[in-house]
């Protein structure tokens, strides 16, 4: 990461922030489907549902096309753990080096 200021770096760091957000609502997500499958957390508990509510709401369109690339193997959803690998192995490294080359401070290949 680039520690220097001005307005690119700003807004890659803006982008890289909701980026770890992202992962954090997919985490919370996953965790939450966990509960409600293995009859840990009831769905009626509204405090719980809410949460996992909103989670679905962020996570399920971005990972639709994803569900439809990738079958459940035996009965569990990878397209999650996909995703995670992607934004975290793929996104956000790219992003850095991105910014790297925009600002001369990196190298290209």
């Amino acid at each position: 990461m680039d520690s220097n200021g001005g307005l690119l770096a700003i807004l890659f760091r803006l982008v890289d922030t909701v980026i770890g957000l992202f992962i954090v609502v997919l985490i919370v997500y996953v965790v939450i489907s966990w509960l409600f499958a293995f009859d840990i957390v009831s769905r009626r508990n509204g405090f719980v549902n809410a949460i996992f509510e909103f989670t679905r709401r962020l996570c399920d369109p971005i990972l639709r096309p994803l569900r439809r690339l990738i079958p459940p193997i035996g009965g569990v959803d990878l397209s999650v753990l996909v995703l995670l690998l992607v934004l975290q192995g793929l996104v956000r490294p790219g992003l850095w080096w991105l910014h790297g080359v925009l600002t001369g401070n990196g190298p290209v290949l």
